[in-house]
């Protein structure tokens, strides 16, 4: 397995966010832990190639794949991955990478091969188990929170949730930002009461409405999200749920939307 799955600026980020070991006994300590790199490493194998964890070898990545499942639940437990997520958020609107005078919200379904929470019928899959990414990202497509609902579940009961959730994103001077100029969502999110609470929290609404031709420009500010949910299933772990636990889903969802993040400061420079 590549050492390359998990960089230098990767490991350099997420090192500092992850809990202390507890110390181990004078008598009896047993074996030594795994390195929490070598986690990492089956994680990310995981992510990409979208292998059973037990498939993960101990020779190639220096850990078990039980052990790298059992270190993504500790680290989701933790909120190691929306911490990650909003360092490197941070470092991009530093470096002015990030514009959120305008976003972009949508869903995506994907399959849920097993049952579990936030899972349901999916109405686009004739109705077999599914669950939903939900994605908010700014006008250059580099997502800025995301979420993980049932496949049944209609995309704008998770506008506000998403909305409010939104990190406050620091940068050298001035005061953190968590609130996008101006949002543009799709015809699923055509809903008056919404249009009101987005003007509430000084959110300008720039939603399609309902039976209107096609063709109302709109599609030129939210193509991005679109292409952002193809930049995540590239990872081809998040093309179909195969955990049954929900916070291991999302955790690989939030990591992947860290690694996305991570390439956009790379290729800035």
């Amino acid at each position: 397995m590549s050492a390359d799955l998990v960089p230098g600026d990767l490991w350099e980020r997420v090192a500092p966010l992850l809990p202390p070991r507890p110390p181990r006994r004078h008598r009896y300590p047993g074996r030594l832990p795994a390195d929490d790199r070598a986690a990492l490493r089956g994680i990310v194998y995981v992510l990409s190639k979208s292998v059973s964890w037990r498939d993960v070898l101990a020779e190639q990545a220096g850990c078990s794949g039980v052990t790298a499942w059992r270190r993504l639940g500790d680290w989701a437990e933790a909120g190691i991955w929306p911490q990650l997520h909003e360092v490197l958020l941070a470092e991009l609107r530093a470096a002015g990478l990030l514009d959120m005078d305008d976003a972009a919200i949508d869903g995506s379904h994907v399959r849920a091969l097993k049952r579990g929470a936030h899972t349901g019928p999916s109405p686009v899959d004739r109705a077999r188990p599914g669950s939903k990414h939900h994605l908010i990202v700014d006008r250059h497509g580099t997502p800025l929170i995301v979420s993980l609902t049932s496949g049944n579940r209609h995309d704008v009961t998770q506008l506000m949730p998403l909305l409010d959730a939104i990190p406050r994103i620091r940068r050298v001077r001035g005061r953190p930002r968590h609130r996008p100029g101006r949002l543009f969502a799709d015809r699923g999110y055509d809903y008056d009461k919404y249009r009101r609470l987005l003007r509430a929290r000084g959110v300008i609404p720039k939603i399609a409405r309902k039976g209107t031709d096609h063709g109302s420009g709109l599609g030129k500010a939210r193509w991005v999200v679109e292409r952002t949910f193809a930049w995540l299933h590239q990872f081809k772990r998040l093309r179909i749920r195969y955990e049954i636990r929900a916070d291991l889903h999302l955790g690989l969802l939030q990591l992947d939307c860290s690694i996305t993040c991570l390439r956009r400061l790379r290729t800035s420079f």
